[in-house]
């Protein structure tokens, strides 16, 4: 008979994550199961979300925990639910990596792989004929991927790059060790190839960018910029439900995908109306676009494979974040399950973002503005060597936009020579290889509710001729997405293509479907060639939308279990059945990101760089939504306003 895990926790909402609690409940459970032991590692342990269904049907909300466990002594894999209310079990399958892809990268594997390299006398052998000692030499740890090595299948591995590291605290990216890569099993504990084609050249370049002989003097002239909000600000926070100016919605956070955003709505004059029930960017990919033998498998999923969420930083006030800000801390497992803090991991805070509307009628000898403001939710993550921002706003208008930020140090090797075609030369000798950043957003959509569709508008130019005598007409085709083949397309920046989710029952007071509209950036998508490995496991990044009818488990884009994933998973199989779209609970995904070729000004740190999407009420609003936004207040105002208020 099963007994409750823990004296029952408080939840305010069924979708928030899991306390520390709760996560070292589901451990101690797992333990007195027998299914967390000696060797046997988390790889992930996060809340299973309850289904929509039962969401919405308003009674008893199941609390249960989803753990994919690793045998670091087998490589056995096993995927368990557990419900913390009952104390027991719900399910506990066996997972084949030759089949499905490996368990994500434990961090006890990113700390091993030195020690394991270190020990083998092909890598000591390889580094001295370079004139290096193995304690000289850091190794970057970097998932694996499938191709056509032989005996690569069923392994758990991962594959290791050099950089020497000079003294402590030199950063090493500056000094690659290049023509060399290692094969590291995570299993066994043996290197199982290794490639090298000799010495070379290598660069030795400073990286330290914090170093006063790189930076020179610090600039003297910054003069303190302070934004203070003296009455606090306009959002309020009870547990994770976020509410400001008409908009709520719930601020979850999980360990793969870092922050989840549920239940968006916002108040339309006192009646509170849906926009999305998830949002969430649940897989991200950084494909690398040189073929030499030591990166052409250079390819990593940083959210399946590293788990964004799990890596997350915790943000400093004044550094990272400016303003009045609102922290909350998630909590996520480690690798032996227990409870570990995210201090001050989300960051919630409102901005300024310049005028809202503005107009000066001459005829009514009148002039307006508003300043437009936005909330912001967001956290910061460091994989390896890159850094990632991930920002989401919502506006006073009714916008919502995404944007990603990418920083950090682009990953170096040597520069092979003059027109080298698929790397930029960043510093004497450094190169930094093509790559690109590709995202891809799950957007659950729920515009006024659950009936909806997608219109997809592009410009469509008119011939001149009769009825366009001058030849200036244009206006816009629409076409209806009726099937889920017919749901993946790409961007057409040439003629301004959108997509606009309808509601496919309701309209709005001029007779049209009230909609929101997808505005995407339209870069270029997975730039590798179809047919090859990054392409099949990566297939969400092929086209820039999915659309596809929702169904519980459908997750992931790229699949469950990325980390060495065989065959098309994820979006390639949920889209097979072809299901109808037009009128239906639908699901977006959206790929979009950066084609990184790095610039000198890249190095030794890269300045933030920005890809992103806006999703914008069309005729969901009878009018402007903003037209109650008051003037700003005095302190900030006109200088022609004579009594310090500003009445525009």
């Amino acid at each position: 008979m099963s007994t409750p895990l823990i004296t029952p926790v408080v939840v305010a909402h069924p979708l928030d994550p899991l306390s520390a609690e709760e996560i070292a409940a589901a451990r101690d459970h797992l333990i007195a199961e027998g299914r967390l032991g000696e060797t046997v590692r988390v790889a992930y342990l996060s809340l299973r979300e309850p289904a929509k269904a039962v969401l919405r049907a308003g009674g008893p909300v199941p609390r249960e925990a989803r753990a994919i466990l690793l045998d670091t002594a087998t490589g056995r894999t096993t995927d368990v639910v557990v419900d913390l209310h009952a104390g027991s079990t719900v399910s506990a399958a066996d997972v084949d990596p030759a089949l499905a892809g490996q368990a994500p990268v434990l961090i006890e594997e990113f700390e091993a792989i030195e020690g394991i390299l270190q020990a083998d006398e092909g890598w000591r052998a390889a580094l001295a004929t370079r004139g290096l000692a193995p304690d000289q030499v850091r190794v970057a740890p970097l998932s694996a991927g499938i191709f056509d090595y032989e005996g690569e299948e069923g392994r758990r591995l991962l594959r290791g790059l050099a950089f020497v590291q000079r003294e402590p605290g030199d950063y090493a990216w500056g000094h690659p060790v290049d023509q060399l890569v290692a094969f590291v099993d995570m299993i066994e504990r043996k290197v199982v190839r290794i490639i090298d084609d000799g010495p070379s050249d290598d660069p030795l370049t400073d990286g330290n960018f914090e170093d006063p002989e790189i930076t020179g003097p610090l600039r003297t002239d910054l003069k303190p910029l302070h934004i203070t909000q003296p009455e606090g600000p306009s959002f309020t926070l009870e547990g994770n439900v976020l509410r400001w100016q008409k908009w709520d919605l719930h601020v979850g956070f999980d360990a793969r995908e870092g922050l989840i955003l549920g239940q968006i709505g916002f108040d339309d004059h006192g009646v509170r109306r849906s926009i999305i029930e998830r949002a969430s960017i649940a897989e991200m990919v950084v494909p690398y676009g040189d073929p030499a033998p030591y990166r052409s498998w250079q390819n990593y999923f940083d959210t399946g494979e590293y788990l964004v969420g799990r890596d997350a930083n915790s943000l400093e006030l004044g550094c990272d974040c400016l303003g009045e800000i609102t922290y909350l801390s998630p909590v996520v497992a480690d690798d032996f399950g227990n409870p570990r803090e995210i201090t001050q991991g989300i960051c919630i805070h409102e901005e300024d973002f310049g005028l809202l509307w503005k107009h000066t009628d001459e005829w009514a000898n009148h002039r307006s503005s508003r300043r437009q403001r936005r909330l912001v939710v967001s956290f910061f993550t460091t994989v390896g060597n890159y850094d990632y921002g991930f920002y989401w706003y919502f506006y006073l208008d009714g916008t919502i936009q995404f944007e990603a930020k990418a920083t950090g140090i682009v990953f170096t090797a040597r520069y092979p020579g003059a027109g080298y075609p698929y790397a930029s030369q960043i510093a004497p000798g450094l190169a930094a290889p093509y790559h690109q950043h590709l995202f891809c957003a799950r957007l659950d959509m729920a515009v006024d509710g659950e009936s909806n569709a997608v219109h997809e508008l592009d410009l469509q130019r008119v011939a001149q001729g009769p009825g366009n005598p001058h030849g200036n007409a244009f206006t816009r085709s629409r076409r209806v997405l009726a099937h889920e083949s017919e749901g993946r397309r790409k961007a057409e920046g040439s003629l301004g293509r959108v997509w606009e989710v309808v509601n496919t029952e309701k309209r709005n007071h001029v007779g049209e479907h009230v909609a929101y509209t997808l505005f995407p950036e339209g870069q270029p998508t997975l730039a590798a060639a179809d047919g090859s490995s990054i392409s099949k496991r990566a297939a969400f990044a092929t086209d820039h939308l999915w659309v596809t009818r929702y169904a519980e488990g459908e997750r992931y884009p790229a699949g469950d279990f990325v980390n060495q994933s065989v065959g098309s998973p994820g979006l390639p199989e949920y889209v097979a059945a072809d299901r109808g779209i037009d009128g239906e609970d639908i699901v977006l995904w959206h790929s979009f990101g950066l084609t990184h070729y790095p610039r000198t000004e890249d190095w030794p740190i890269m300045p933030v760089d920005y890809a992103g999407f806006t999703l914008k009420p069309t005729g969901f609003f009878d009018r402007n939504p903003a037209l109650d936004v008051p003037p700003s207040p005095s302190g900030h105002a006109c200088t022609h306003c004579a009594d310090g208020a500003c009445h525009c």
